[in-house]
């Protein structure tokens, strides 16, 4: 009986002497400032308050640390506002997969463009986040996968946005199973990301089926100087999708396995401004998984003129008639093994088969596609295109190839792996004739050196 008495009192003061053992949150000095240690309660017990307590603590002129040991359970929403703050995120945050209470309003914060979630937002200036190779967020996606099976409803909300940032770092962090878009900056500036990985595998799935759609890896909106380095995409769509507003984006070192390879938009979607210029993307490798990869890279614009829309993207509104630039953009380095298509430009989104072809008022300019190399997959509609530009009825003339819209490969010995080099130079774009509906959708310098 004393022995079982012992016992019980030793564990009881271990319990008492270790007040961080069910969750809680240490505060210290790490030098001159001060360091937020936070411990998770373990189990599906809500982790969310003890880390709201750490950023209100230790987020402005101090470091917040996430253990590697720890899984820390976020059951509701959380919008931390920050300056000058070290985050040490070792751990991981598992999202809980609560489909029906994430889809409650006033559960998730909205997001107006294509009506949209999230259920965490950072803000704040001169941020550092560490992820060490370890840590990260789990963001419970195989759950939304499994219960749409590849029809995506209103509601999936991203697991990280960095909202109204400056002077951010980010290092050696994961996102993994997203429910919708993975690592998301809108309204950034001056912002450098490297050895960042996203995955969106559907485990359900039937092999060849896509159940992971709009789960793109990294994109951008309202964002001026971002460098992205070092990022490994699995997904069902845009590896990387450049959005409107965005300036000064430059990328490299990229592997992309799956999904629709990387997008400058899609833009022109909504009666505003929607420019992108500036933009360097390079050394891609591109990869089909899962019998899935759309395109090599693509330029998408909406249409010039409102058309009605029936999904939630648009909130059953009618969209289009955007304006703007696309301007100085290069992709160099590519290396693609078996997409459907190779580099596009395509200025007809949201058409819905109306007769509004060829009036997008985006302008696209100065656009180079350089070092293009590997093989299509043959799955395409027309399997011997390399490269396209679809802005009909818009009437295109290059120098030698007048509204030639299209370059075919010939005397192909292995038609599934067939070699594509796209080294078209000096060629020029121009609109002629009516242009549809009076679009301005001018296309020049398209391929450069």
């Amino acid at each position: 009986m004393q022995k079982h008495f012992l016992l019980l009192l030793s564990t009881l003061t271990a319990a008492l002497a270790s007040p961080y053992g069910h969750g809680g949150v240490k505060v210290d000095k790490h030098g001159h400032r001060k360091r937020c240690t936070v411990y998770a309660h373990g189990g599906n017990v809500s982790d969310v308050d003890n880390i709201v307590k750490a950023f209100d603590t230790c987020g402005h002129g101090g470091n917040i640390v996430f253990p590697e040991d720890q899984n820390y359970f976020i059951a509701s929403k959380l919008n931390p506002v920050v300056n000058d703050v070290q985050i040490d995120w070792r751990g991981i945050w598992t999202f809980s997969p609560d489909i029906d209470y994430w889809r409650t309003n006033g559960n998730t914060y909205f997001i107006y463009f294509q009506n949209h979630r999230t259920n965490f937002i950072l803000t704040g200036d001169h941020i550092t986040i560490n992820g060490h190779g370890t840590g990260g967020i789990e963001g419970n996606g195989d759950v939304w996968y499994t219960a749409e099976a590849g029809k995506v409803r209103e509601g999936r909300p991203m697991p990280f946005v960095l909202w109204n940032v400056s002077d951010v770092v980010v290092n050696k962090f994961f996102v993994k199973q997203p429910p919708f878009w993975a690592f998301n900056i809108m309204n950034g500036t001056d912002m450098v990301i490297d050895e960042l990985y996203t995955n969106a595998t559907a485990t359900k799935a039937p092999y060849g089926v896509n159940w992971v759609p709009n789960t793109d890896g990294f994109d951008t909106m309202d964002a001026r100087n971002i460098t992205l380095r070092n990022f490994v995409y699995q997904g069902g769509d845009d590896c990387i999708a450049i959005k409107p507003r965005s300036y000064e984006i430059h990328v490299q070192n990229v592997t992309c396995r799956g999904g629709n390879g990387i997008a400058i938009g899609s833009l022109g979607q909504y009666l505003e401004d929607s420019s992108v210029e500036n933009v360097t993307i390079s050394d891609v490798h591109n990869i089909r998984f899962n019998e899935d990869l759309g395109n090599a890279v693509y330029i998408k614009t909406w249409v010039g003129v409102l058309v009605n829309q029936s999904n939630y993207e648009s909130a059953g509104q009618p969209r289009g008639a955007g304006t703007g630039v696309v301007r100085n953009v290069t992709f160099s380095n590519f290396f693609t093994e078996g997409s459907d298509a190779g580099p596009a430009i395509t200025q007809d989104n949201g058409n819905n088969g109306s007769s509004t072809t060829g009036t997008s008022l985006m302008e696209v300019s100065n656009i180079e596609f350089r070092n293009f190399t590997g093989y299509l997959s043959g799955k395409s509609r027309r399997p011997n295109r390399t490269a396209s530009i679809n802005s009909l009825p818009t009437l295109l003339a290059f120098d030698r190839q007048e509204a030639q819209l299209e370059t075919r490969l010939t005397k192909i010995e292995d038609m599934k792996k067939r070699e594509f080099l796209i080294n078209w130079i000096e060629t020029e774009a121009v609109r002629h004739g009516q242009g549809g509906a009076g679009g301005k959708g001018v296309l020049s310098g398209l391929f450069g050196r």
